[in-house]
C-alpha cells in the first residue's frame, strides 16, 4: 500500500496482490483503467485469435461428423419434397464442386457452434469501456442477440427454406421442367437464407440501441411504421431470392412483430430515462 493508505488504515501491512488489482481499477467506475492504443490493439488481436480458433475447432468438429451434418442440412429439402420422388438427390456438376460443398458445410456448422463463444469474446473485449450500469446490460444484450440470431436461423431452416423449395418445385412442374439441383447451389442458398435471416432478426437490438442513445424516439418509430413494413417485404424478397408473395409475407410478418416489440422496449427505456431525469431535477423528453 502507499504511505497515505497505510496511515489512513493505521496499518503497515502490505498486500502486493491486492495492490496490483487496485492499480488496474478505476475507482470512479469500478472498471479497469483506460488502456493505451497499443493495449487495445493487443486485446483486439487476442479477441480475433480466440474467435478464429474456436471457429476452426467447430469447423473441424463438423468435418469429423460431416456425413451426419450433411444429412441434417438436407432435412429442409426432404421435408419439401416429401414422397413426391421428383428429385432423386443432389448432384455435383464439376470435379471441384464437392470442395465448395465441403467448405459451405464446415462454414455453416462452424459458425453455428462457435457463435456463442465469439459473442462472449466480443463482450470481454468491450467490457472494460463500459460503466457499471452498462455492464449489467451486457449479458442480457448478448443473450438477446444470440437468441434472435438462432431464432431467425431456425425459422429459416424449418419454415422458409422448405417454403421456397416448394414454390420452386411448383413452378418447375408448371413449366414441365426436370429437377436436377446441384449440391453447392443448394447449400449456398441454405447458408444465405439461414445466416441472412438470423442477421436480419438482429435489427430490434439496433433499434433499442438507438433509442437508448437518444438518437431515435418511439414516436418516430410509430410514424415510420408503414415504411418499415415495406422495408420488411423488400428484405423478404432479397433474402429469399423469390417473388413468391407467400414467402415474402412469411419473412415480413415476424420482422414486423419484432419491430413492434422493439417499440415497446424502447418506450420502457424512455420512461425510465424520464423518471431518472425527474429524480435528478432535470427536464427531459417524456
Amino acid at each position: 500500500m502507499s504511505d497515505e493508505r497505510r496511515q489512513r488504515d493505521g496499518s503497515d501491512w502490505e498486500d502486493p496482490e491486492w495492490e496490483d488489482d487496485q492499480d488496474g481499477i478505476d475507482e470512479d467506475s469500478g472498471n479497469p483503467k483506460a488502456m493505451g492504443f497499443l493495449d487495445h490493439l493487443d486485446e483486439l488481436r487476442w479477441t480475433l485469435a480466440k474467435s478464429a480458433g474456436v471457429f476452426l475447432i467447430a469447423a473441424l468438429l463438423v468435418a469429423f461428423f460431416l456425413k451426419d451434418f450433411a444429412s441434417l442440412l438436407n432435412w429442409p429439402l426432404r421435408s419439401a419434397m416429401g414422397e413426391s420422388g421428383l428429385l432423386d438427390g443432389l448432384v455435383t456438376t464439376s470435379p471441384t464442386a464437392v470442395f465448395s460443398v465441403l467448405v459451405q458445410l464446415c462454414f455453416l456448422g462452424g459458425l453455428g457452434l462457435s457463435l456463442p463463444f465469439i459473442l462472449y469474446f466480443i463482450a470481454q473485449f468491450v467490457a472494460p469501456a463500459l460503466t457499471r450500469r452498462e455492464l449489467k446490460l451486457l449479458k442480457p444484450v448478448c443473450l438477446a442477440c444470440l437468441g434472435l440470431f438462432l431464432g431467425g436461423a431456425f425459422f429459416s431452416y424449418l419454415v422458409l427454406v422448405p417454403g421456397v423449395i416448394r414454390f420452386s418445385v411448383s413452378l418447375n412442374e408448371m413449366l414441365g421442367l426436370q429437377l436436377l439441383w446441384s449440391a453447392d447451389r443448394y447449400y449456398n442458398m441454405l447458408v444465405w437464407m439461414t445466416v441472412g435471416i438470423g442477421m436480419a432478426f438482429q435489427f430490434p437490438m439496433v433499434i433499442c440501441l438507438l433509442v437508448y442513445l437518444g438518437l431515435v424516439t418511439t414516436e418516430k418509430l410509430r410514424s415510420g411504421r408503414p415504411y418499415a413494413i415495406v422495408a420488411f417485404f423488400v428484405a423478404g424478397m432479397t433474402l429469399t431470392a423469390t417473388w413468391d408473395p407467400v414467402t415474402q409475407t412469411m419473412v415480413a410478418l415476424p420482422m414486423w412483430g419484432l419491430y413492434e416489440i422493439a417499440i415497446i422496449v424502447g418506450r420502457q427505456m424512455e420512461k425510465r430515462r424520464a423518471d431518472e431525469l425527474a429524480e435528478a431535477g432535470v427536464d427531459g423528453p417524456a
